[in-house]
């Protein structure tokens, strides 16, 4: 027992919850979606996103300097590379700690030379004590880079090579030099054949927390309960309330004791946790989710964002464009990839938006630009853009559909001194350096609100012009902030310029809003569906079908299955247990 006492030392804590892997961190206390009205707590995830006044490591640059591991700006590391290389890679935990050295380096960690393991700390280093600068030497060069080929993952091929010849063409051939250099641009379009069913799947706030990442940057590991240091996604907990948000029945404190007991005492009665559900819901939603698929073949998702938490890549905003940076192959590896996978799903395009979260949450200097140039690693993942379209034809079946992804993340970006549990733009939570100018995103905490309102204001009439320019069979909307938001404009778009259906999520769960729903639905008779129960997230209230009272919707978790031809988009709602919950059906306009 003294040796694994004195490892953790060195390691900085690794083997315990987040919290203890920053000595400046308070616990985590309350959940990141609580009410401004929270004003007796904190309201705030102390553990799970690093602070202005924490030292920031820069890693991952593609012009960093090496050093080596006597350098200044590798004191934070020296120690616990030392120890790893000695004696520690002989620890019975060391498996569990250096797990991702052969990933990283090329060799395994009992094999790795203290080079290695100075390269390891620097990409992605266990407990939290970062190297500043690679090694200048190790077995497998080159020592700066976080993969052990020595790059990024290779890009595959594009999903439609039309047009990418040797002067470019369609925005598919390589992404752009900044994260917003293809704002308003069109994805080519995509051509379903055949004369099946053709179906598409809606689904959103499904990125769990990665527990297994050893962060950058001084960040603390996305841990937010004991047995949260896991392969996999692990579900955030998230504060419940009643129906009008005006009682809160759990803690997010409380809510943790339900995950730690398993449902037991002391899990307050309050919380309606149903323990098989609320404690691993984004790979129930998963399975159902790919049972079906093999069943029905969608032609392609849409996602509706809120696809890593906490906050997105954790990882500062900068990587340039035509990198993958290591941390944010190992969040899509363990969050997406390794999920969502199987008969009648594999290479099916995610057509993306961002959600707050992707931006970071309370801040706005995450890796949400990694997310966007992922769409150039994979055959699957398309966020070319903030906001972008795409057309889809089914010339067999002679209809067509026009979507037009948007950013509404401006509902969460307000003065920076207001509501810093639901701001990407406060200054409580950001750095007070914030700097995402180098990816064309906010320069300051100071020009954040005013970035967003542009981002949105932008964006109105340049949808209003392609809805009123469409001459495709249907119009649909898909974005992040949930059907009740800017009610008046989406109705002016169904009224004036055709548009059929809206999709959105952020709330989570699953609410389908139709016409005749009056009393809350005033967008002049559009449907508009949430599918923000997803799973990343455990859902607005209990999961327990028994007990419905402050249910807004038809589910807690789930996604939506739209089955579409030229007449008609019938939606169906599929809860978590691949139960049909609600149908419904939309006419094109």
């Amino acid at each position: 027992m003294r040796r694994f006492s004195g490892c953790l030392c060195l390691l900085g804590g690794l083997a315990t919850v987040s919290t203890a892997t920053n000595e400046t961190e308070p616990a985590l206390t309350v959940d990141d979606e609580c009410l401004a009205s929270e004003s007796k707590e904190s309201c705030s995830l102390n553990a799970l996103q690093r602070r202005g006044l924490q030292k920031v490591v820069n890693t991952e640059s593609s012009s960093t300097n090496c050093a080596p591991i006597d350098a200044g700006e590798n004191m934070n590391c020296k120690k616990p590379v030392t120890w790893a290389a000695g004696s520690g890679k002989y620890d019975p935990q060391a498996a569990n700690w250096f797990g991702q050295m052969e990933e990283i380096t090329g060799v395994d960690y009992e094999h790795a030379s203290q080079d290695d393991f100075q390269r390891l700390y620097f990409c992605a280093p266990p407990g939290g004590k970062a190297c500043g600068s690679p090694p200048c030497q190790c077995s497998k060069p080159p020592c700066d880079k976080c993969f052990q080929s020595g790059d990024a993952p290779p890009p595959p091929k594009p999903v439609d090579s039309n047009g990418c010849g040797p002067n470019g063409g369609n925005i598919d051939c390589g992404p752009p030099k900044t994260a917003m250099g293809y704002k308003g641009r069109a994805w080519p379009t995509i051509t379903v054949h055949g004369k099946q069913e053709m179906h598409i799947f809606a689904i959103g706030d499904w990125g769990g927390m990665d527990g297994s990442m050893n962060p950058i940057e001084g960040r603390p590991e996305i841990v937010a309960y004991s047995w949260g240091k896991r392969a996999g996604p692990s579900v955030f907990p998230r504060t419940r309330w009643d129906i009008d948000h005006a009682v809160q029945l759990c803690s997010h404190k409380e809510f943790i004791a339900c995950f730690e007991s398993h449902g037991q005492p002391p899990c307050a009665a309050g919380c309606g946790y149903v323990d098989g559900v609320d404690d691993n819901p984004q790979l129930l939603v998963a399975n159902t989710f790919k049972a079906r698929a093999s069943q029905k073949d969608p032609s392609y998702i849409l996602n509706v964002g809120d696809n890593f938490y906490w906050g997105g890549i954790e990882k500062n905003c900068g990587t340039p464009m035509g990198e993958i940076s290591y941390t944010a192959h190992h969040q899509f590896n363990q969050i997406f990839e390794g999920i969502y996978q199987g008969a009648g799903l594999s290479n099916k395009p995610w057509l993306s938006v961002l959600g707050n979260h992707d931006w970071g949450g309370r801040v706005f200097n995450n890796g949400w630009d990694q997310q966007i140039a992922y769409t150039w690693a994979s055959p699957r993942w398309r966020l070319p853009a903030p906001y972008w379209s795409q057309r889809v034809e089914y010339p067999d079946l002679d209809f067509s559909v026009d979507y037009v992804m948007l950013d509404s993340n401006f509902v969460d970006a307000k003065e920076p001194s207001e509501d810093p549990e639901h701001n990407l733009c406060g200054s409580k939570h950001n750095p007070p350096n914030a700097d995402c100018k180098v990816a064309d995103g906010p320069e300051s905490i100071e020009a954040c609100p005013a970035f967003f309102a542009q981002l949105w204001a932008e964006q109105k009439p340049w949808a209003e012009s392609i809805l009123k320019q469409s001459k495709a069979t249907w119009q649909i909307i898909v974005t992040h902030f949930p059907c009740g938001h800017e009610q008046d404009w989406y109705g002016k778009l169904h009224s004036q310029y055709g548009l059929d259906l809206l999709v959105t999520g952020h709330r989570h769960d699953q609410e389908l809003w139709l016409p005749e729903m009056t009393y809350k639905n005033h967008m002049a008779g559009l449907t508009c569906i949430v599918t923000g129960g997803g799973g990343g997230i455990t859902s607005e209230a209990t999961p327990d079908p028994s007990n419905q009272t402050d249910w807004y919707g038809e589910a807690q978790y789930g996604f939506y299955d739209l089955l579409i031809s030229r007449d008609e988009i019938v939606i169906q709602s599929i809860n978590y247990n691949g139960t049909n919950l609600m149908n419904a059906t939309v006419r094109p306009r």
